[in-house]
């Protein structure tokens, strides 16, 4: 087989991948974690959480343009990430009840529907797949992919949609229309209510599509071993998510590395403590900005 066969036979299944990878269906968008389903115990956003994204592009200097994003981000994932970890304590809490309730039920249901996992109700399958998709995502990796894809917050749909991640969707007017789409398509740049929601669906995208089964593996791996899962490792699982494949995947893991992004993983593995510690959880899911806000900035890599 010619060589130029072989190449796109292979590039278009990760072309398509890539594509498919990075979809975003929007539900309701209200202000709140749209896709979630909300516990009883689970208290409102915080009004900061609303806040929109501040104009990187005034900054000149570059070292002050990162610290600034870098800055603005941290709180908002610490923040997605303890609403996960509440869901995912619930559902291990679930896990040891017997029997379990109507209302037990409809959780499971609703979130098995949500993150998109196929087991019978209630059974040994249904809760070890949904451990698997309902956990947190290292804020090295959130933070190096978000400035990868929205040029450091500088982005047209950045600034316009608050997407930080270049979420499509497939409905029309749910997002903006990408300059030079080619005629016949119908995607386009999925918009959010604020960088919150990109970031919050960002982490269910990555939970739940089959794309990033490998990333959601290694996770699941390096918690069996007792550990929490690095940026820097969980990057191997996004070979999916650009047509670029593994040169993608080598650069986000530099810009871990150059910024020094692993701090905020040690950082935050300090501020969350025991990750099921349900007061704590709580607590960092109602708490101020400056609260969750890292305590300096990183040194240089």
């Amino acid at each position: 087989m010619a060589k130029g066969i072989r190449l796109l036979l292979f590039t278009l299944p990760l072309l398509a991948a890539a594509v498919w990878g990075t979809t975003y269906f929007p539900t309701s968008v209200d202000g709140t974690d749209s896709d979630d389903i909300e516990l009883i115990s689970l208290p409102p956003l915080p009004d900061w959480a609303r806040k929109p994204l501040p104009d990187f592009s005034r900054y000149t200097d570059t070292t002050e343009r990162k610290a600034a994003f870098f800055s603005y981000l941290y709180p908002r994932i610490v923040l997605a990430n303890a609403r996960v970890l509440i869901q995912r304590k619930h559902l291990l809490t679930l896990a040891d009840k017997t029997p379990l309730s109507k209302q037990d039920r409809d959780w499971l249901g609703q979130q098995s529907e949500r993150l998109k996992v196929e087991a019978p109700m209630g059974s040994e399958e249904m809760f070890d797949m949904l451990a698997r998709r309902l956990d947190v995502i290292p804020p090295s990796l959130v933070l190096a992919q978000a400035a990868n894809e929205s040029a450091w917050g500088t982005s047209r749909f950045a600034r316009s949609g608050n997407n930080l991640f270049g979420q499509w969707c497939f409905s029309k007017g749910c997002g903006l229309v990408p300059r030079g789409r080619v005629d016949g398509a119908s995607h386009e740049v999925a918009s959010f209510d604020s960088p919150y929601q990109s970031i919050y669906s960002y982490i269910q995208n990555l939970n739940r599509h089959r794309t990033y089964q490998p990333l959601r593996n290694t996770r699941e791996q390096v918690r069996e071993k007792g550990g929490r899962a690095t940026g820097h490792t969980l990057a191997q699982g996004l070979i999916g998510y650009s047509e670029r494949g593994v040169d993608y995947v080598e650069e986000i893991r530099s810009m871990i590395r150059f910024n020094n992004l692993s701090y905020y993983d040690r950082q935050y593995r300090k501020r969350v403590g025991d990750e099921l510690h349900a007061p704590t959880l709580l607590d960092l899911s109602t708490a101020a900005e400056a609260f969750l806000s890292s305590s300096k900035t990183p040194p240089e890599g």
